[in-house]
C-alpha cells in the first residue's frame, strides 16, 4: 500500500505542476509563448511578450506549483492513507516537489514539453529548505544584476543550490543526505535546459534583461 502513496503523490505533483501556466496566459491574449521570442513558456518569456503584470504573475504562478504539492499536499495524501502508511511528511514533500518540477518541464499538455523549472524549482527548495532558497534567491538577484542576463542568473542558482545545502542542512537528512543528492540533480536539470541559452551566450545573442530591442525573431505561426 505505501507503493500506492507514492504513486499517488507522484501523479498529483506532476498533474499540479504541469498546469503551463505561461502557454495559457499567452493564449488568452491570443498568443503563442511557444512561437514568439525565445519561445519559451516561462515567465521570462511571458515579461517580453505578455507585459510585466502578466509575466509577474506566471512567475508567482510557476512558483506555486512547487510549492504547495510540498507544503499542502503530504498530509492530504496522508488522509487518505489513514490506516496504511507509516507517515514521513518530508519525504512525501519532497516525492510531490520533484514530481511537480518534472510536470512543468514536461507537460503531459503541451506533449511532454514545458519551461525551464527555475520559478518551479524555486518553490520546492523553498518549501523544503528555506536557508538555501534564500542563498540561492539572493544569488540569483545578485547575479541578474551583475550580468543582466536572467539565464545567466539562473544558472549561477543553480550551481549554488546543492552547495547552499551541503553548508546549511536541514532536520531532513545529514549534509550530504538525500536533498542534497536531489538538489544537485535539480541543479543539474536546470543548467541543461538552459543548453540553449548557453549557446546564445557563447554567440552573443542572448537576451538582456533591461535591452530595449530582443535578438529572438519572432518564429513563424504554423
Amino acid at each position: 500500500m505505501e507503493l500506492l502513496v507514492w504513486l499517488v503523490a507522484i501523479f498529483l505533483g506532476y498533474l499540479f505542476g504541469s498546469l503551463p501556466t505561461g502557454y495559457i496566459a499567452g493564449r488568452l491574449k491570443g498568443l503563442d509563448l511557444r512561437k514568439v521570442g525565445s519561445g519559451n513558456i516561462g515567465a521570462t518569456n511571458a515579461i517580453r511578450n505578455l507585459g510585466l503584470k502578466i509575466g509577474i504573475v506566471v512567475l508567482l504562478i510557476d512558483v506555486i506549483k512547487g510549492l504547495i504539492p510540498c507544503i499542502l499536499f503530504p498530509e492530504l495524501i496522508v488522509n487518505l492513507f489513514p490506516a496504511t502508511y507509516d507517515a514521513n511528511l518530508e519525504y512525501l514533500g519532497l516525492i510531490l516537489g520533484v514530481s511537480a518540477i518534472l510536470g512543468h518541464n514536461f507537460s503531459c499538455w503541451l506533449g511532454f514539453k514545458g519551461g525551464k523549472g527555475v520559478a518551479t524549482t524555486a518553490g520546492v527548495v523553498g518549501g523544503l529548505a528555506l536557508i538555501p532558497f534564500v542563498i540561492c534567491f539572493f544569488s540569483w538577484i545578485l547575479a541578474v544584476l551583475v550580468s543582466r542576463y536572467v539565464s545567466v542568473a539562473s544558472i549561477v542558482a543553480a550551481i549554488i543550490l546543492p552547495l547552499a545545502m551541503a553548508i546549511w542542512p536541514n532536520d531532513l537528512t545529514n549534509r550530504f543526505g538525500i536533498l542534497f543528492w536531489v538538489f544537485l540533480i535539480l541543479g543539474i536539470m536546470v543548467i541543461w535546459k538552459h543548453v540553449s541559452n548557453i549557446k546564445n551566450l557563447m554567440n552573443g545573442t542572448e537576451h538582456r534583461l533591461f535591452d530595449k530591442k530582443s535578438p529572438y525573431k519572432k518564429k513563424e505561426q504554423s
